[in-house]
C-alpha cells in the first residue's frame, strides 16, 4: 500500500538487515528502522514497533534469519525461537511462524540453513500478502451487497488497526474496504480511537488517508449510539487468535462492539488469514491474555507546540491502572469469518468444512 504516494510493504530484507516501518512513530513521523540482530527483532515485537498478528509472525520469521546471521548454531537458534515466542503471548501467528521456520531448519546443514531460512521467511510474507488480498476479494462481496441495496455510502466501523500496517500488505479488516474503494464503491470508515495505544486513530486513519478513503475517528464508546442511529452498515475487525469453535480474541473493546452490533442487528464480521486460527485451544479461557505496562493507560503521546513528540501523564499520581490488551468475543456474536478461502460461519463445523486440508 502507499505512504505519500510510494508503495511499501511493512517488512523487507535488504543487505542482511530487516527493514521495518517503526509504528511507534506514526502518524507524526515516518521512520524506516533497521533490525540487525535477534534482540532487535524481539524488542521490535515487545515495544510494538511492529504489531498486528500477521506482521508479528513475519518479524519473528525474519528474527530467526538474523539469529543465524549472528550465530549459525542450532542451540542459539532454538534459544532465539523460545525468546521470540515469549515476546508477546496472545497473537498465535508468532508461534505459528516460529514452528513453521523451525520445522524447516532443525538439523539442517549449516552451509544451507541461512538460504533456507531466508526463503521460508520471504514465503511467509508472500503468502500473507496473498491471503490478505483474497480476504479482501471475499469480503468485497459483503460490501457490494450492502451497496446494491443502499445505493449510498457504505459506513463501516472497525476497531484497532487490522490494516496493511498490521500485516504485510492489504490488511485483514481493511482489505475488503480497499477493494471496494478501488472498485469505485463509496465507503466511509468509523475508526475507533482504540485506547490505550490509539491504533485506530494513529494507524487506521493514517493509512486510510494515504489511500484517499473517507474516515472519521471516534471515541471507543461512540460506536453504540452510531449503530442505534443507523449510521453503521457493518463492522469488520481483525483478530489476534481465533479458536476452532469461532471464538475471537482481539484488541480489548472488540467484545463490546460485538454486543452493540448484535443488539442493533448490525452485521459483525471478523477478517483473518488461516494462520490466525488456533486449532489446539478448546476453551477461550485458556487463551493467554497479555497484560501490558499500565503506563500505556496513564500517559499519552502527541505533538507539542514545537512539533516534537512528548509523553504526558493524564492520571492522578497515586492511581493504579490495569491494562489488559485483548478480550474474547464469543462466536455467537460473530456474523461470519472472512478468510482467504471464503466467508464461513464462526463455528467448528464452518471452519472445519472450509479448512479440510
Amino acid at each position: 500500500m502507499r505512504i505519500e504516494g510510494k508503495e511499501y510493504r511493512t517488512i523487507w530484507f535488504e543487505n542482511n538487515i530487516v527493514k521495518i516501518i517503526d509504528q511507534t512513530k506514526l502518524p507524526h513521523q515516518f521512520v524506516i528502522k533497521d533490525l540487525k540482530t535477534i534482540n532487535d527483532a524481539i524488542n521490535a515485537i515487545k515495544v510494538m514497533e511492529v504489531r498486528g498478528a500477521p506482521l508479528i509472525g513475519a518479524t519473528a520469521a525474519y528474527g530467526l534469519v538474523l539469529a543465524l546471521i549472528e550465530n549459525n548454531d542450532q542451540t542459539f537458534l532454538k534459544k532465539s525461537a523460545e525468546d521470540l515466542i515469549s515476546s508477546r503471548p496472545t497473537a498465535i501467528n508468532l508461534k505459528w511462524a516460529i514452528d513453521r521456520m523451525m520445522n524447516k531448519l532443525s538439523g539442517v546443514n549449516s552451509d544451507q540453513i541461512l538460504e533456507i531460512a531466508l526463503n521460508e521467511a520471504k514465503e511467509i510474507c508472500n503468502e500473507d500478502e496473498k491471503f490478505c488480498e483474497n480476504i479482501g476479494i471475499n469480503g468485497l462481496k459483503i460490501i457490494e451487497e450492502i451497496y446494491s441495496k443502499k445505493k449510498d455510502t457504505v459506513n463501516i466501523l472497525t476497531h484497532c488497526n487490522a490494516g496493511w500496517l498490521a500485516t504485510i500488505n492489504w490488511g485483514t479488516a481493511t482489505s475488503p474496504i480497499y477493494h471496494a474503494h478501488k472498485k469505485g464503491i463509496p465507503v466511509h470508515v468509523w475508526a475507533d480511537e482504540t485506547r490505550p495505544r490509539n491504533q485506530g486513530a494513529n494507524l487506521t486513519s493514517y493509512e486510510l488517508n494515504e489511500e484517499g478513503i473517507k474516515n472519521t475517528i471516534i471515541a471507543d464508546n461512540t460506536g453504540g449510539i452510531l449503530m442505534q442511529r443507523g449510521e453503521v452498515d457493518m463492522c469488520i475487525v481483525g483478530t489476534d487468535r481465533t479458536l476452532a469453535n469461532g471464538d475471537v480474541c482481539n484488541k480489548v473493546g472488540t467484545y463490546l462492539k460485538a454486543l452493540a452490533a448484535y443488539d442493533n442487528n448490525v452485521p459483525f464480521y471478523v477478517a483473518l488469514p488461516s494462520s490466525t486460527i488456533d486449532w489446539d485451544i478448546k476453551d477461550a479461557k485458556d487463551i493467554p491474555i497479555e497484560e501490558r505496562n499500565s503506563e500505556e493507560l496513564s500517559h499519552v503521546e502527541g505533538l507539542d507546540e514545537n512539533n516534537e513528540i512528548r509523553k504526558v501523564l493524564i492520571y492522578p499520581n497515586n492511581s493504579k491502572a490495569k491494562n489488559l490488551a485483548f478480550d474474547i468475543t464469543p462466536a455467537k456474536y460473530v456474523t461470519g469469518l472472512i478468510t482467504e478461502r471464503g466467508i464461513v460461519n464462526a463455528s467448528s463445523v464452518g471452519l472445519k468444512e472450509l479448512f479440510k486440508k
